[in-house]
């Protein structure tokens, strides 16, 4: 039984391919200008890494924000669920799942089999998500991958930016840098309000063990490091956990499949 799900987001684009119960392949590629192109090259690099064709593809579930437009999906399903089966099959233990994503952040409460049993959305403002990183990285010239690490060099207390607006933290980090600021401690202070963000999300939701953190900023050991010190847990992370939405998707697949 070979299925597959296709995740286009906002920023990233994903495809995971299972063999049974298995994930034989995945990519993660950035998205373009037109999701349905996006969802195909995705898919194309997943199966490059395999002996499968595209028509040996029993079923396709999309989803993301760009589920809708995927020509070649047999169903499409929200990425709060798709993330909830997706991070049970990483973590069966899971309770809580935290998806920090390209342009919102989603808190996510599921059982003991993966089904979302409740959650909440931040989607009003790129503020605390991947895009807000990104817009900060280019202005400060480092590069993305830097922030998490170079934050944690600095040890005190950062400074405070605004984490509610992209817009407001901009125009707080120029004024930081004109002031003479460190680099590093301006990082801490970015790193620090996106965990305060995500940490209301999370409250406001209840947390249950296991945590999982999905997504892009969970590849930022400061957004991490501190969300993990303010709310005392420890997070599991998969060990690619920009995947786990179209592994989720392709789990669904699966399942549909043996309904038919």
């Amino acid at each position: 039984m070979i299925t597959c799900g296709i995740d286009v987001g906002s920023l990233s684009a994903e495809a995971a391919i299972f063999v049974d119960r298995n994930l034989e392949a995945y990519s993660l590629i950035r998205t373009g200008p037109d999701s349905a192109e996006t969802a195909l090259s995705a898919l194309k690099v997943a199966l490059e890494k395999t002996a499968i064709l595209q028509q040996d593809i029993e079923f396709t579930v999309a989803t993301g924000y760009g589920r809708v437009i995927v020509p070649f999906a047999d169903r499409n399903i929200s990425e709060i669920s798709c993330h909830a089966k997706g991070a049970h099959y990483f973590h069966p233990s899971v309770r809580t799942i935290l998806d920090m994503g390209g342009q919102d952040c989603k808190a996510i409460r599921c059982d003991e089999n993966g089904k979302v049993t409740s959650f909440i959305m931040n989607d009003k403002c790129a503020a605390g998500t991947g895009r807000a990183m990104e817009v900060m990285a280019s202005l400060l010239q480092i590069q993305l991958e830097e922030i998490g690490v170079r934050s944690l060099e600095f040890d005190g207390n950062p400074v405070k930016i605004s984490n509610t607006c992209v817009i407001f933290a901009k125009s707080e980090v120029l004024s930081l840098m004109r002031e003479g600021v460190p680099i590093n401690e301006i990082l801490a202070g970015l790193c620090d309000s996106v965990a305060e963000r995500v940490k209301a999300l999370l409250q406001r939701l209840g947390i249950e063990d296991d945590f999982v953190i999905s997504g892009g900023i969970s590849k930022n050991s400061g957004v991490v490091k501190r969300l993990e010190q303010k709310l005392d847990v420890c997070a599991h992370i998969p060990e690619e956990p920009q995947i786990v939405g179209a592994v989720g998707s392709a789990l669904f697949a699966r399942d549909l499949l043996n309904r038919q």
